[in-house]
Formats: structure tokens, C-alpha cells, sequence
């Protein structure tokens, strides 16, 4: 007989990211190599920003969130103090998505003659 499946039942700690990028993070906390833990950190952040823009459309959370959300999701292990990271940050990474048309738009077809 097959063992039943496990769902992990620890608590998500900021649930606005998910899971899955509170993994990530944990996975950046073990990197030895000082330049790969900041690309990370980069790439970490520009997914907190890209989910960010999903879920608040209104407005840009901006990087002071990103960093403290990265230091509490870390446990104060990753730093955001680096150059790299500002620069990083100051160029928008997602890409916006193209306009979409109206589909209540009536499309006409020009008739041949």
C-alpha cells in the first residue's frame, strides 16, 4: 500500500508571496558564495516586485519594502546593502504586458470589390 500524501503545515509568513518564494528565500540563506547569494537576493526581489504589481495595481510598493520584506523573510540573514541591488532595482525588470483589445469592440472586416 502507497503512503498518503503530506501537505506541509508550517505557517507562510508573508502570504501576499507565497510559499514558493518563501522557499527561495530559504534556499539564499544557505548560499556560500558571496556574488551567486546576490544575484539571488536580485532575483528574489524582482519577484516580490512583480507579484507585488499582480496583487497592487494601483501603486509600486518601492524598494525599501522589498528590502525590509527580504530581511523578515530571512530572518536578517540576506542583506540588501549592496550596489548592485539599488541599481538593480532602479530599472523596472517586468515586463509590461502588451494593451490588450476590447473584445466588445465590434471588428468590421473591409469587403473586397
Amino acid at each position: 500500500m502507497e503512503s498518503p500524501l503530506t501537505h506541509r503545515t508550517d505557517a507562510i509568513k508573508l502570504r501576499n508571496y507565497g510559499r514558493i518564494l518563501q522557499d527561495l528565500v530559504l534556499y539564499a540563506t544557505t548560499i556560500d558564495d558571496e556574488q551567486q547569494r546576490q544575484a539571488a537576493t536580485i532575483y528574489i526581489a524582482r519577484c516580490m516586485r512583480q507579484k507585488n504589481q499582480i496583487w497592487n495595481k494601483d501603486f509600486e510598493s518601492g524598494v525599501q519594502r522589498l528590502k525590509e520584506d527580504i530581511h523578515t523573510l530571512s530572518e536578517g540573514k540576506l542583506s540588501t546593502d549592496f550596489p548592485e541591488f539599488d541599481e538593480a532595482m532602479m530599472h523596472n525588470g517586468v515586463v509590461e504586458p502588451s494593451p490588450k483589445k476590447d473584445p466588445r469592440a465590434k471588428q468590421t472586416k473591409k469587403q473586397k470589390r
